[in-house]
This record gives C-alpha cells, structure tokens and sequence, in this order.
C-alpha cells in the first residue's frame, strides 16, 4: 500500500509537468482522438458492463490478434487500447472499446470485471493493481520481454514482481520469454508461442496484379522510405518494376509523397497516390488510405517490409506478406518480432545499404512462408473457466 500511493502521487506529478506538452501533442493528428481520451478523458467513460472479459492491447497487431479468440468466446467484451489504429481495428468486434485512460485516473475509471486478459507487454502497474483489487482475475497474453528491453526489466526486478504478483497466469511467446518472466520472479508460466499466428490473414478486396514485377515497402518510417527509394532508382535500370511504398502511419502520407515527387522528378518515373487512382499505372505509387496493406501483399512479388532497418521501432508483422507469397527482405532490427520471424522462412536480412543487393537475389529466392500454427484452445479454455466461476 505504502508504494501503490507513492506511485500514484508520482504519477499526478508527472502529469502535471508534462500537461503542457499533452495539450500541444493533441493537435497533432496522430495523437488527436488518443491523447484527449487518456490523458483528459474526453469521450472516454468507463464500461457500462460488468463482470464481463475485459482484454487489453496497445496497437493495431494485438488488436487484430484478438479476432480467433473472440470468436470462440461468443459473447460481447470489453476493450482498451492505446492507439487511434488498435482504436479502431477493436471497434470492429461485438465490443465496449475505450481507450485506457492514464493510470492516476484509474482508481475512478475501473469497473469490477471477471477477467483482464492484457497482451504482451502492457505492463500498467495500476492497471494491475486496481483491476486485481475490483475482483479481476488477470491473464498475460503473448506475454514478451525482449531482447533490447530485458537488461531494464532486470534491473527493475523488485517492481516487475510486485505487479506480477497479481497475475493469475503468463501465456508466454517462448521458452526464452518464459525464463525472463521467472527471473522477474512470475510464477505460473506457460509457452503457447505467438498468438499471433492463429490468426487468419486476408485480403479485403482484389486487385489486377501488373505483369511486371511489383515490389512493395511495407510499413515504412522515416529513412527507410528513402533507403527503399534509392535501391529502386538502380534496380529500376535493368529490371521491369513498379514501386509501392505503404507508410506505417497515415499522418506521414503528405510527407512521404512529396519524397517520392523528388525522386520521380529526378529519374523520370511517372508518380500517382492510389487513393485517386485506385490502380498501379504508375511506376511509383503511394498507398494513402489505411487497411489496404494485404490487399497490396497480394498483388506484390517482394516485399521490403518496414520497422526493421532502423534501431528504435522493433520490426512488424511478417506473416501477412510471407501469407501472400512476397519475397521478404527487411532489417536486422527486428527485436519486438522476434518470435515471429522464427516461423517465416526464406527471409533477406539486411542493413539498409544493402537493399538493392537483396532486390537481385530475390529472383534466385523461393517465396518467403509460414509452415507453423499454434492452438489457443487451452488459453480460451482457462478464459471461460474464470469467466464461469462463481456465475
């Protein structure tokens, strides 16, 4: 109790020193649904329901993971994300979806539920404290420590085991994740591996492929597009190729267009956003309208997938292009999928320098692909199992 209260009392100073930059950072159209409803709660009360399964997730990724084991659960959920993408991904479900609101509003924000199933490494000490105290039984999900982080975790052994304390049970990615969780002193762990992988992976509409070959840079960030970009201009000069670049984040749309105008300019290459067009005519084309990344995979014979070629962001999700028989070529910073690339095969890693090089050994390459499955029957029984106690 003594630390519960100093934490708190840390975290309403923290807000307030950092109020100032929140009201600034709500203008900003990545954060202006987001920042508004966590930080100052604004169209964010809490449940209606309760004693209902509550799951929490940070991103787009958990969120869509979700989807196998909702619907074995059939019945309506609650939902917290922290994301404006993972916001609205989750609002496709037969859910309550709120955004989780900062931890000092907790203690007036959460509802008594059955269970809180969080997912992967939302590690919230209030969210823990106060969903225990109300009565939660609490699952991790997907439960990762990984690489880059784990020397911290350790370091912060005592604070980890406080909160894990309140833990009913980690559903780990890996025998490696499990190890790090008993070191932070968790006690009843299994591997499941990634959720992740029960998922089914789709398009949402189809699109002509173009007869030459299509390469599509998935996901990207700042640098990458440009890494991608200068790899393209010297492939372009012996090969018959298109260019697609999907940004990560819609808000960098503008931005990545106008990079992509300098270099169509510069070599000559016809440009067009597919928003306007709708069609791959083009030599280079930006993707400026959200959810249509696999309908790309589909049409795309390599993929240089984003998020791996920089230090600071952890890679993304391999599965969808390896599902759709993309050539895969990414980073070597794939830290936060780590697990997820253990089961894709036939994958290019390289620095960001060295893209081209692995753009012309694509043609010698199978395509990339998923062999393995995982069966969440045991997580979604123990999930029914807590649910139905005590009804």
């Amino acid at each position: 109790m003594p630390f519960t209260l100093f934490y708190y009392i840390l975290g309403v100073v923290l807000y307030i020193i950092a109020l100032p930059l929140l009201f600034v950072l709500s203008f900003k159209y990545k954060y202006k649904e987001s920042i508004p409803a966590r930080f100052f709660l604004f169209k964010n009360p809490s449940f209606n329901s309760l004693n209902k399964i509550w799951f929490h997730v940070c991103s787009l990724g958990e969120a869509r993971a979700l989807k196998p084991i909702l619907q074995e659960l059939d019945q309506e959920v609650c939902i917290t994300t922290i994301t404006h993408t993972g916001q609205e991904e989750a609002k496709k479900y037969n859910a309550e979806v709120r955004y989780l609101p900062y931890e000092i509003f907790l203690p007036f924000w959460i509802k008594k539920q059955k269970v809180l199933v969080v997912l992967e490494a939302e590690f919230w000490y209030l969210l823990f404290v106060i969903a225990f105290n109300r009565g939660a039984k609490i699952i991790l999900l997907n439960g990762r420590i990984s690489d880059k982080s784990v020397k911290s975790y350790l370091q912060f052994a005592w604070f980890y085991k406080k909160m894990l304390s309140r833990v009913e049970i980690i559903y780990a990615q890996s025998e490696v994740d499990k190890n790090r969780f008993l070191a932070l002193g968790a006690k009843k762990i299994e591997v499941v591996g990634n959720i992740k992988l029960a998922g089914e992976i789709t398009s949402t509409k189809e699109y002509t492929k173009p007869e030459c070959e299509v390469i599509v840079g998935g996901s990207t960030h700042p640098t990458e597009e440009e890494s991608i970009l200068e790899a393209f201009v010297e492939y372009r000069k012996t090969n018959d190729a298109k260019l697609i670049v999907v940004p990560r984040h819609p808000e960098r749309f503008e931005s990545v267009y106008k990079l992509m105008e300098e270099y169509a300019q510069k070599h000559n290459f016809s440009l067009e956003r597919f928003s306007e067009t709708q069609n791959f005519s083009s030599d280079m084309i930006l993707v400026d309208k959200m959810g249509e990344l696999n309908n790309i995979y589909a049409v795309s014979d390599i993929a240089v997938l984003g998020g791996a070629f920089r230090k600071d962001v952890g890679g993304h999700n391999p599965l969808e292009p390896a599902h759709f028989g993309c050539k895969i070529i990414t980073g070597k910073h794939f830290f936060h999928q780590k697990e997820l690339f253990k089961y894709v095969h036939h994958v290019q890693y390289v620095e960001s320098d060295e893209i081209l090089k692995a753009l012309q050994n694509a043609s010698e390459l199978p395509p990339s692909m998923v062999e393995e499955k995982i069966d969440l029957q045991k997580v979604i029984e123990k999930i029914k199992e807590i649910k139905n106690d005590g009804n």
